[in-house]
C-alpha cells in the first residue's frame, strides 16, 4: 500500500491500527506480516513505527515517499519468523488481531497460531462480495466465502464496524456452538485541518471512492449528461475523487469520450487527503448512491467536516449518519436529480436544513472505537485458546456487543 496516492479505507484502518498499538502498547504488541510461502513473520517494532509515519506523511499531502521505509520493513520479514517463535513461547494470554480481510482465505496458518495459544479476532468489514457478487472481481466472492468460514469457524472473537456488518455475519455464526462474542466498533474520521476551500465559478458536488460498478457512478454521469442537455453551462459541476477501479467499462467511457460531460464532470484521480478535504469543504454536498455498504467512511469524513450528504437509504450509512443526510434510493434517478439541484442552489433549504441537523451529529472517533476493541480483548485474557470447535447445532445464540452507553447517539449514529 505505501505506493498508494492515496489509501483505501482498509489501508487507512491498518494504519490506524498500527499507529495506535505503537503509541499505546509498545511493550506488549508485536507485529507481524505475511510471507507468501512461510507464513507470518514478526516485524520490529522501530521498522513498524518508521512505516507508520511514512505513510502518514505520504497520504496527507501526497509525497509518495513511504516507499523507503516499506522497502526496509520487506527486507526485514524473511528474519521475522524466530522472533515470532519467541513471542509464542511467552506464558500469558495472546491474541492475533486481523484488521483487514487478508490471510483470512489461508486457515490452516491461523489454526496453528491458535495451536499456539492464540486467541484469533478477526475484524469484518462486509460481506458484499457473498450479497452482491455482481459487484466483485472474478473470484472474489469464492474467496470472500472462504474467509467469512474462517471466521465462522476459528475466531475466538470477532469486531466489525458496524451493526449492519455483524447482522449480515450472524447466521454464518450461528451454526457454531457458543459462537463468539462480536463488538461493534465503528471506525474513525480524522480528516486534515485544511485552509479555505477552493474558490469555484459554479457550485460543484464531489462523489469519492474507488470507481466500480457498486459505487453507482454511472447513474451520476447519466443525471450530468441530462444536465448538460437541459442546463447547458449553467449546471453544477462534479469532481469524480478516486482510483478506477475493476469492471467499469461504462463508467471509464462516459469518462473519456462523452463530449457532453466536457467542462462540468472533471476525474481527480486519487488525490492525498489534505487536498480531499479541501475540495469536499467547497461542495454542496458529498454525493453517496452507493449500491452496498459495510460502514462508509466516505460519509463520516464529510460529516466531520461540515459538509452536508445526499446517501443511498443503506442500514449502514443510516447508522453513521444518523438523521443527518438526506437519504435516496440508489436507483431512484429522479430523486436524485431533484436533490442534486435543488442543493445546487444558493438559497436551499434542504441544504440549510441539513447543516441545521449536522450541530448534533458526533463523529465516530478511533479512541471510541479501540475502548471496545481492548474491551473484547480483555474477555478473552483469562479463557483458553483451543483448536477449532466442533460443528454445533444450528439453534446457538450469537451474542452481540453493542458500545457502551454514551459511546453512541440514541438514533444509532457514532
Amino acid at each position: 500500500m505505501a505506493h498508494r496516492a492515496a489509501p483505501t479505507g482498509i489501508d487507512r484502518v491498518e494504519l490506524a491500527y498500527a499507529r495506535h498499538f505503537t503509541a499505546t502498547a509498545p511493550g506488549r504488541v508485536t507485529f507481524v506480516a505475511e510471507l507468501p510461502l512461510l507464513g507470518f513473520s514478526a516485524l520490529p517494532l522501530p521498522l513498524v513505527a518508521d512505516l507508520v509515519a511514512a505513510l502518514e506523511a505520504s497520504w496527507d499531502g501526497g509525497s509518495r515517499t513511504a516507499g523507503p521505509a516499506a522497502r526496509r520493513a520487506r527486507l526485514a520479514l524473511p528474519f521475522g519468523r524466530g522472533a515470532l517463535a519467541q513471542v509464542l513461547r511467552r506464558p500469558g494470554p495472546k491474541a492475533f488481531l486481523l484488521v483487514s480481510h487478508r490471510a483470512l482465505e489461508r486457515p490452516n496458518r491461523i489454526a496453528a497460531l491458535r495451536r499456539r495459544g492464540c486467541h484469533f479476532v478477526p475484524l469484518i468489514h462486509d460481506l458484499i462480495p457473498l450479497h452482491h457478487p455482481e459487484f466483485a472481481r472474478a473470484g472474489q466472492a469464492e474467496k470472500h466465502r472462504r474467509r467469512i468460514a474462517t471466521t465462522a469457524a476459528l475466531a475466538d472473537g470477532i469486531v466489525v464496524n458496524s451493526v449492519a456488518t455483524g447482522a449480515d455475519l450472524a447466521p454464518w455464526l450461528s451454526a457454531r456452538g457458543g459462537a463468539p462474542p462480536v463488538a461493534v466498533a465503528p471506525l474513525g474520521v480524522s480528516p486534515p485541518q485544511v485552509d479555505a476551500p477552493p474558490v469555484a465559478l459554479r457550485p460543484y458536488f464531489v462523489v469519492l471512492g474507488t470507481i466500480e460498478p457498486r459505487k453507482n457512478h454511472l447513474l451520476l454521469l447519466n443525471l450530468w449528461r441530462q444536465f448538460a442537455a437541459t442546463l447547458g453551462a449553467a449546471a453544477p459541476r462534479l469532481v469524480v475523487v478516486g482510483r478506477r477501479g475493476w469492471e467499469n467499462e461504462n463508467v471509464v467511457d462516459m469518462l473519456e469520450r462523452c463530449a457532453a460531460l466536457d467542462g462540468l464532470v472533471r476525474e481527480a484521480g486519487a488525490l492525498p487527503d489534505r487536498e480531499v478535504a479541501s475540495l469536499m469543504r467547497g461542495a454542496r454536498a458529498l454525493l453517496f448512491p452507493s449500491f452496498a455498504e459495510g460502514f462508509g467512511l466516505p460519509l463520516a469524513e464529510a460529516l466531520a467536516l461540515g459538509v452536508p450528504v445526499l446517501a443511498s437509504d443503506l442500514p449502514a450509512l443510516r447508522e453513521v449518519g444518523g438523521a443527518v443526510p438526506d437519504y435516496i434510493d440508489p436507483l431512484d434517478g429522479a430523486a436524485w436529480r431533484s436533490m442534486v439541484l435543488d442543493y445546487a442552489r444558493a438559497d436551499s433549504a434542504a441544504r440549510r436544513a441539513q447543516l441545521g441537523r449536522l450541530g448534533g451529529w458526533r463523529a465516530p472517533s478511533w479512541p471510541r472505537h479501540f475502548e471496545e476493541v481492548e474491551r473484547l480483548l480483555d474477555t478473552l485474557a483469562d479463557r483458553p485458546a483451543d483448536a477449532p470447535p466442533a460443528p454445533p447445532p444450528r439453534t446457538a445464540p450469537v451474542r452481540f456487543r453493542v458500545p457502551a452507553a454514551g459511546s453512541r447517539r440514541e438514533d444509532g449514529a457514532p
